[in-house]
């Protein structure tokens, strides 16, 4: 009785204590994210469609760059349905699901294989902003002192510049600058590898030389608040070595609020993309982006509005998935939520 009337008082019964007792920060952060619908749902759709990429050929029901311009702008009758304006123009085909676009590529082919773009810069660019600004913002944040000082003052310079600008000009320089090189030098092997890779080479490498100034800061935060904390000042009595401090004893403590910055920062990723795309500093044609297929369905969206409403439509329940499992995540990790239902 003493136990019931404890538990219902708001008091944790001895049995619920014994259950709680053990469970880590990451179980009981699990659990918090699985009661989340919201955060449930955005990682179900993200782990669509990075499996929809992933077997793209099989699911695609033609290549990205096959073209039949018999069938230029033909759309299915239930697009005609949703879009009646269509109906006096547009001729009836059952043949592409979504519709064909203005040199009859099939639009669900390539909305499906542009996921691969929007979802590889998801992955690669929170990857080297964390790699970057990590140990950039761990090195100031841990040393401190001039170091401190020298590392956060380039930061600030870097920040001095508008991000999505620097990116711009950095794209055109790369390519413009190496539009005609000689074989055998390291421009040329860049240029060679950024054609290999459908212009998202140097997307990279603009995205990580910008990405990384905000985690930087972020991270030497985190260190600063953790490096005068007990078992670090217990690790250097002992004589440990500032690189296992921080690899044994920092990092561990602060990469999952970093992670879980990083991954509410994924959108802007791969809005970043989109608009290079829009503007044509994104991926190589015919390779398929979700922002070239906006830009190309932006010009014709009075006549034939389904070629670029659905790739719109692809382009924000990503990022939708992605800020709602991101919210999730922040929540589940936030330490003043241990033990809330």
């Amino acid at each position: 009785m003493a136990a019931t009337t404890l538990s219902k008082t708001g008091v944790l019964s001895l049995a619920e204590k014994k259950n709680h007792k053990g469970e880590s920060l990451t179980a009981d952060a699990f659990k918090r994210l699985l009661r989340n619908r919201a955060a449930v749902m955005g990682g179900v759709i993200i782990l669509v469609l990075y499996l929809m990429a992933a077997f793209a050929p099989l699911i695609a029901p033609y290549p990205y760059d096959q073209q039949t311009l018999t069938d230029q702008n033909k759309s299915p009758g239930w697009v005609l349905a949703i879009f009646p304006v269509m109906k006096g123009y547009v001729k009836e085909t059952s043949l592409y699901p979504l519709g064909a676009d203005y040199v009859g590529r099939d639009l669900f082919s390539r909305i499906v294989y542009g996921a691969r773009i929007s979802l590889t810069v998801a992955l690669i660019g929170p990857l080297i902003s964390l790699i970057i600004g990590v140990v950039y913002g761990s090195i100031s944040g841990y040393f401190g002192g001039w170091v401190d000082n020298l590392m956060m003052r380039i930061v600030d310079v870097l920040y001095a510049f508008p991000t999505l600008l620097f990116v711009i000009l950095l794209l055109t320089f790369f390519r413009f600058s190496f539009a005609k090189l000689e074989p055998g030098t390291l421009a040329y092997s860049l240029a060679q590898m950024d054609a290999r890779m459908g212009g998202m080479l140097f997307i990279f490498i603009g995205i990580g030389l910008t990405a990384w100034e905000t985690m930087a800061r972020l991270a030497r935060g985190q260190v600063l608040s953790v490096r005068q904390k007990e078992f670090v000042e217990a690790a250097q009595t002992i004589g440990a070595s500032p690189a296992r401090i921080m690899f044994r004893h920092i990092l561990p403590n602060i990469l999952g609020p970093l992670v879980v910055a990083e991954t509410l920062a994924i959108p802007s990723y791969i809005t970043l993309e989109a608009f290079l795309s829009f503007i044509g500093l994104g991926v190589n044609p015919p390779t398929p982006s979700w922002g070239s297929m906006i830009a190309d369905g932006a010009t014709v969206l009075r006549t034939y509005p389904n070629q670029v409403i659905f790739p719109a439509l692809a382009l924000a329940i990503t990022m939708f998935a992605f800020n709602f499992l991101g919210d999730g995540l922040r929540d589940a990790f936030d330490p003043r939520q241990r033990g809330v239902n």
